[in-house]
């Protein structure tokens, strides 16, 4: 097998990207969790740039049956996860053709239940496309986050979940 690309078939590549003070390393360690707690094996990568100066971030998660490298390669992610509109083409290149861009615009002008909680309502977007049970995401986002943050985040995450129009084929 590559260490690279994980020539097994079942390997799902996330990248979950924005600006620094987003939530964008909260988000994968979500997405990482839920896998971990459903059974896949798991790697993750950060890649944090101008992080702290409210640059650009990124993070990788790749999971299933048997994960070799933590990276997602360039045009290999299935799902492409931005926090940030103006983020949207400078990650652009990491989705592979066909794969699915979930952006703010997924909301569909929903009013989120605080303006810190998008990152937690584009996951509830993300969960309704993939092979992990809707309680072992909530789990996951209980696990990340503070009890005095949990009710605000379900509703963003059950926000989330329940609207998907605003997905669409983000690989050329």
């Amino acid at each position: 097998m590559d260490a690279v690309n994980d020539s097994v078939s079942d390997v799902v590549n996330v990248v979950v990207a924005g600006l620094g003070g987003q939530g964008v390393i909260t988000a994968s360690d979500i997405v990482a969790d839920a896998a971990f707690r459903s059974g896949h094996d798991v790697k993750k990568a950060e890649v944090h740039g101008m992080s702290q100066r409210g640059g650009s971030v990124s993070t990788d998660v790749r999971y299933g049956s048997s994960v070799l490298s933590p990276m997602v390669p360039d045009g290999a992610a299935d799902y492409l996860v931005v926090l940030a509109d103006d983020q949207v083409e400078v990650f652009r290149h990491r989705l592979r053709p066909g794969g699915v861009l979930i952006e703010p615009s997924a909301l569909g002008g929903e009013r989120l239940p605080h303006p810190r909680s998008l990152n937690v309502a584009l996951l509830g977007v993300l969960s309704a496309h993939l092979d992990i049970p809707e309680a072992t995401w909530l789990d996951a986002i209980q696990g990340a986050l503070e009890p005095k943050l949990h009710p605000v985040n379900d509703r963003a995450f059950a926000l989330g979940r329940r609207l998907d129009t605003g997905l669409r084929p983000g690989g050329d």
